[in-house]
């Protein structure tokens, strides 16, 4: 019996100690697993933090890439203000040219020599500058380019072309500073 009893013992003390070690090592499972979802976690957290980055990333350089652009711009049409106020100038001179001058000898075609002059020197500073003049008289309306006051009607020529150029229009590098004010032929 005290062999029994040992035996009892010894049996009651090993499930003392499995029921301790499983408990030990349920207890390491669910440390365990706390600590792989704690890992998940801050990875991510991680990869949301690292998406953040990334995408700030892009916002700065394309706020760089419109910034430069628009500087770019600025620097590209920085004289736009003036020459539309030289274009009048033109304007002017061009008015003054078209003055009769059959006779070379008077004054009159003396003084109209030098507006010429002036004129073709202004007008080439201009090209330098990128300002170019907007083509009208026989070619077809544009409403990008031009600006219909008036409609005509000559059966010879197509429909919606240009018969007169009331205004020349100019363009800077491309850009249309001002738009030409023409006659358009309608044959409806």
């Amino acid at each position: 019996m005290k062999e029994e009893n040992i035996n009892n013992e010894n049996n009651i003390s090993n499930i003392n100690e499995s029921v301790n070690n499983s408990k030990h090592n349920n207890s390491e499972k669910d440390v365990k697993e706390h600590y792989e979802n704690e890992l998940k976690k801050k990875d991510e957290i991680i990869a949301d933090l690292n998406n953040k980055i990334k995408y700030q990333q892009a916002e700065n350089i394309n706020y760089r890439k419109r910034k430069d652009e628009e500087t770019a711009n600025l620097l590209k049409f920085a004289n736009q203000d003036l020459i539309l106020e030289l274009i009048i100038t033109v304007d002017n001179f061009e008015r003054a040219i078209k003055l009769d001058d059959t006779n070379l000898n008077d004054e009159l075609s003396k003084f109209l020599a030098g507006f010429k002059l002036i004129y073709s020197h202004l007008t080439e500073t201009l090209k330098k500058f990128g300002v170019e003049e907007i083509p009208t008289v026989g070619s077809e309306f544009n409403p990008n380019v031009h600006e219909a006051l008036m409609t005509g009607h000559d059966e010879t020529k197509p429909n919606d072309t240009i018969l007169e150029c009331l205004l020349k229009g100019y363009t800077l590098k491309g850009k249309v500073i001002r738009a030409a004010k023409v006659i358009v032929n309608k044959l409806d």
